[in-house]
Order: structure tokens, then C-alpha cells, then sequence
């Protein structure tokens, strides 16, 4: 019965907007992302000091999200932003080989967290339009994604730059899974 209801409320007044961190290393995509997942094009963007936060309507799912600057400064403030996260979007720089076990560490950190022990993770190997990028299977790899046992996930090829690749296979995933979810 509460259910119907929900059901019946959400019919009425709109669907709640869904709250989705971006976090990643700095340098790895996350604000390139955004802008091209809320207004479909290539914006130049500059480092995030902080954060940036916006509405992306998808298909007819509305979010709001959160993109979190990813220098090592910044990182242990990502906490103060888990509460009430349904999805995490975690972009990884495939070409940067150096700094994947640091990004590995990041993760499991994050994901130990308790107030995201329900969060769909989607990963996003980012930019596999320059030469030498680590596969989505080799990031994944690194990154220990199949000790996930317990969580919803999934890792995605994606270009932020080169026409949104993979950005809209990786979004209906996500929105399935969100779906499926609740």
C-alpha cells in the first residue's frame, strides 16, 4: 500500500532527483563529463577547486550531480558529500599508468565508507582516444573492481572529448540500475 502511494506521489509531483558524486584523480575527465552529460558538447574547463553541481536530465530521470575537484588537498573533504549518494560515477585517466594504484587506493577507501555502501558504482575509463590508454579490462584490473562482490557495478570505455564515447551506454546502464534498484 505505501508503495502505491509512493507511486502515485512521484506520478503527481515529478520524480525526486537522484544524487550522483563525480570523483575521480584530478586530470581525469570528471568536469570534461558533466558539462558533456548536461549540455551534449565539449566545454573547456579548468580545474575544480571544490566542486561543481548540476542538473542532468537523462532519458526521464533527473540528477543532481556532484563533480568533486580530485587533488590530493581536496580528496579528504569527498566524505563531507557521501550522504544520500545513489551513484558513483569514478573516472579513471587510462593514460595515466603512474598514478592508477593511487586512484586503485582512492576507491577502496571511498567505497569502505558506510554511507555508501549502497551506491551503485559506474567507472568510466576515460580517455581512450589518446594512444597507449589502458583498457577497460586492464583498468579494472588495477583497480580490484571484481573483488566487488556485493556491489552493483560497471566499467565503461569512455572519451569525454571524442564524441561522448561511451558516455550514453554507460548512462542507460546506469539509469537501469538505478531503476532496478529502487
Amino acid at each position: 500500500m505505501g508503495q502505491w502511494f509512493a507511486r502515485l506521489f512521484s506520478g503527481l509531483i515529478g520524480t525526486k532527483e537522484l544524487r550522483i558524486l563525480i570523483l575521480g584523480l584530478d586530470g581525469a575527465g570528471k568536469t570534461t563529463i558533466l558539462y558533456r552529460l548536461q549540455v551534449g558538447e565539449v566545454v573547456t574547463t579548468i580545474p575544480t577547486i571544490g566542486f561543481n553541481v548540476e542538473t542532468v536530465d537523462y532519458k526521464n530521470m533527473r540528477f543532481q550531480v556532484w563533480d568533486l575537484g580530485g587533488q590530493t588537498s581536496i580528496r579528504p573533504y569527498w566524505r563531507c558529500y557521501y550522504s544520500n549518494t545513489d551513484a558513483i560515477i569514478y573516472v579513471v585517466d587510462s593514460v595515466d599508468r603512474e598514478r592508477i594504484g593511487i586512484s586503485k587506493s582512492e576507491l577502496v577507501a571511498m567505497l569502505e565508507e558506510e554511507e555508501l555502501k549502497d551506491a551503485i558504482l559506474c567507472v568510466f575509463a576515460n580517455k581512450q582516444d589518446i594512444e597507449g590508454a589502458m583498457t577497460p579490462t586492464e583498468v579494472s584490473q588495477e583497480l580490484g573492481l571484481s573483488a566487488l562482490k556485493t556491489r552493483t557495478w560497471a566499467i565503461f570505455k569512455t572519451s569525454a572529448v571524442k564524441g561522448g564515447l561511451g558516455l550514453e551506454e554507460a548512462m542507460e546502464w546506469l539509469c537501469n540500475a538505478i531503476k532496478s534498484k529502487q
